[in-house]
């Protein structure tokens, strides 16, 4: 059974991702709700584990952002798939650098939305009109693809923590991290974006919208 949280603030939506979901007799609708924060908190009151996949819309009426959202959810050990109108391609594109492993339009027929809740939750990539869409205007993104855990230990480092505090705040190993940063270089190396100093991370990491571009370099636009 797969694990489904929904989490978007017009309740037709979710009311009818419910239905959809419980109609396949293979997922579990296990929260619905209008903020992640209600997620997270419904979370560690109920001591339940991640959902296997979290729909999340890109734009909630609590005054939160795009990537603190799909930030905490995918730290909190869930993929997430943005379902949304989709027409805002800068914020999705902002969701997918930041985490999400796809996304699919509000405007897409429900069977489409199941069956990309199905992807996700299986584990493959979700590569649709909509993903499509959103790289499309920034090339650069599309082409690098930086695995979740790539970017997590860059955005980590270009922000100016050495690679042991990167480890440690996202408790893996030292090789682990410094294995990652190889794993980058050489990603942008083979899109003709050279990083080869820590100097060039940091500036490819703004570029990307991993880190703001002002001093100090505040995370994942926070």
């Amino acid at each position: 059974m797969i694990r489904v949280a929904l989490i978007d603030d017009h309740e037709s939506v979710r009311l009818g991702l419910e239905a959809a979901c419980a109609r396949t007799g293979a997922m579990q609708t296990v929260f619905s709700g209008s903020s992640v924060q209600d997620y997270l908190r419904w979370r560690m009151a109920a001591f339940a584990p991640p959902a296997d996949v979290v729909v999340l819309d890109l734009t909630l009426g609590d005054g939160t952002t795009v990537s603190e959202n799909v930030q905490d959810v995918v730290a909190d050990g869930s993929p997430v798939l943005i379902h949304s109108v989709a027409d805002r391609t800068s914020a999705v594109r902002e969701a997918l650098s930041n985490g999400a492993t796809g996304v699919i339009s509000k405007a897409s027929r429900i069977d489409d939305v199941i069956a990309a809740i199905l992807t996700i939750a299986s584990g493959d990539p979700l590569e649709n009109l909509e993903w499509a869409n959103a790289v499309d205007g920034d090339r650069a993104f599309a082409d690098a693809q930086l695995a979740v855990r790539e970017r997590e230990v860059l955005r980590l480092y270009a922000a100016g923590l050495p690679l042991k505090a990167v480890a440690e705040r996202l408790g893996i190993a030292y090789s682990t991290a410094k294995e990652n940063i190889t794993r980058v270089r050489v990603k942008y190396v083979e899109v003709g974006r050279p990083a080869p100093t820590k100097i060039d991370l940091r500036l490819r990491a703004i570029e990307d919208g991993l880190v703001d571009d002002e001093p100090g370099g505040t995370l994942g636009g926070r």
